[in-house]
């Protein structure tokens, strides 16, 4: 069927199929250039909380192959492991099992990875990308089908990433259809927006179609933190996820995704919300090479100035909604 965008669905009787009851359990995926370490205090807090949380298990260096703006199947095929292992087991965080990737399998994956500012495979649009460039580990099949469906948290790109996991449509030689396996999406400061260059055409693509219905969706943004008077990375930052012809100075924030483009995530399950209170987009002073990156809002978050969306207050506010029932 054709979406209100005008994009052709893959039709495989989807809608048709028995829908899985639902898990009390999630998936967080990471953002950019970060891994299941850094996260590890948000899957602490959210256990309190009752929502049983795992972290995609991957170091920050498995982002290298998608360095430059290129396919983001690497990343989905942990996705799809982790989702799948949970949904096979009823939700048991602590049994889901170990995938091989090693440092070769980084560079031939670098190597071959599509799209991306040096047109890797011959073009940066998502569906010029080659077919049959599979992403390189050893991911294991469960032994048992799934039980029912799970909740995704996605950080910053991992929630567009997430989006794609979701579609029914190829992405680079695979429809992932998570949506089959996913209950709810929450977002986390996610530059949802369109905006120009080879590193947001994965965004244009996945911003063809709408959250699918059967998926509940909260986009969230944090704010407080101006483009003109946060420091020159919060600047450049906005700059890169809004239109052309923008310095980043007149937006509103988290320090890296304006308002406007975490909360323009779109369907009629989609809920937005901005968080009260100074949200930046990350514990900047409690990871290595935090305060080499953004010195201003490392400075400000290690001083307590500003929260991020993993911070009580902040958890006070969105965690909770993924315990609401349809």
């Amino acid at each position: 069927f054709v979406t209100p965008f005008g994009v052709q669905l893959a039709s495989d009787g989807a809608s048709q199929r028995q829908q899985l009851p639902d898990i009390n359990a999630a998936v967080i995926v990471p953002g950019f250039l970060t891994g299941a370490n850094d996260f590890q205090p948000l899957v602490d807090d959210l256990n309190a909380r009752g929502i049983p949380s795992v972290t995609v298990k991957f170091p920050n260096w498995h982002w290298i192959p998608c360095l430059g703006g290129r396919s983001a199947r690497p990343i989905l095929e942990r996705i799809d492991f982790t989702v799948r292992h949970l949904c096979a087991n009823g939700g048991d965080v602590n049994a889901i099992p170990d995938f091989h990737y090693n440092a070769m399998d980084c560079f031939l994956d670098f190597q071959d990875n599509p799209g991306g500012v040096m047109e890797a495979g011959g073009s940066a649009e998502v569906d010029e990308f080659p077919k049959d460039v599979r992403p390189r580990g050893g991911f294991s099949i469960p032994n048992e089908d799934a039980r029912g469906r799970v909740a995704i948290i996605g950080h910053s790109a991992g929630g567009w990433i997430s989006r794609v996991y979701l579609s029914n449509r190829d992405y680079g030689g695979r429809a992932y259809r998570g949506s089959d396996f996913v209950h709810s999406l929450v977002t986390l400061g996610t530059p949802h927006g369109n905006a120009p260059g080879p590193a947001f055409r994965s965004v244009d693509w996945i911003n063809q179609e709408e959250i699918p219905t059967n998926v509940r969706a909260l986009a969230v943004s944090g704010k407080g933190l101006k483009g003109d008077s946060s420091g020159q990375f919060t600047q450049n930052a906005y700059s890169f996820c809004c239109n052309e012809g923008s310095d980043g100075s007149i937006y509103d924030g988290d320090g890296v995704s304006p308002i406007q483009s975490a909360l323009a995530m779109e369907g009629p399950t989609c809920e937005k919300l901005i968080l009260d209170g100074t949200t930046t987009h990350f514990p900047w002073s409690d990871v290595f090479g935090g305060e080499y990156f953004a010195p201003d809002l490392a400075k400000m978050y290690q001083e307590g100035e500003v929260l991020w969306y993993g911070s009580e207050r902040c958890l006070d506010q969105w965690a909770d909604w993924l315990l609401k029932k349809n």
